[in-house]
């Protein structure tokens, strides 16, 4: 495993996930904004890797296969949390959604990667904007305490984890279609 700056930020936001959990239950007045600020942390490390790995020339295998688990690890975390803390059906089934898509995306990219077809399901541009609203709609949701801080802004973290579940769909659709035209050229006599 090669220690260089990429991998060692994607290697702290691994780290950062109990300490998201730990901050996330401790008994104290803004406990949740600092866990939100854990979380912020660790988003920003994941766009800062990937963009230092290839700036530095620093792309490792490792790295290629730690930095997505890093940030399945950390958003499935969040969103099981936030789960708990909100107990709703829909915003249930919203975090299922995207919690379930990361597992089947993962699976049909190593799936792909064995057939020599990774590059059919790539990162695509609705992926990358679900992300974004992702990762804004969790730190929203950790930061909010409805008590103090109010119904608007926790609605507003709930109507962007929708839209990021919606958005979801729409780009596990997209891979499994890629992936589609694929497997029909490879199982071609």
């Amino acid at each position: 495993m090669p220690i260089n700056i990429p991998n060692t930020l994607t290697l702290m936001r691994i780290v950062l996930i109990p300490v998201l959990v730990v901050v996330f239950y401790m008994p104290f007045k803004y406990h949740l904004l600092v866990a939100a600020l854990v979380f912020t942390i660790a988003a920003i490390t994941d766009w800062f890797d990937g963009y230092l790995a290839r700036r530095l020339g620093q792309m490792t295998p490792f790295g290629a296969f730690l930095d997505p688990v890093a940030d399945k690890l950390m958003v499935a975390v969040a969103l099981v949390l936030l789960v708990e803390r909100h107990n709703d059906l829909l915003f249930t089934l919203a975090a299922c959604v995207i919690i379930g898509r990361e597992i089947v995306v993962s699976a049909l990219r190593e799936w792909m990667a064995e057939l020599g077809k990774r590059t059919s399901v790539a990162v695509s541009m609705i992926g990358k904007v679900k992300t974004a609203f992702q990762m804004v709609s969790i730190v929203v949701l950790l930061a909010v305490d409805a008590e103090r801080d109010g119904s608007e802004i926790l609605a507003l973290g709930v109507v962007l984890l929708y839209i990021a579940a919606a958005l979801t769909i729409w780009s596990m659709w997209q891979y499994l279609r890629a992936a589609r035209r694929v497997l029909a050229e490879v199982e071609q006599p």
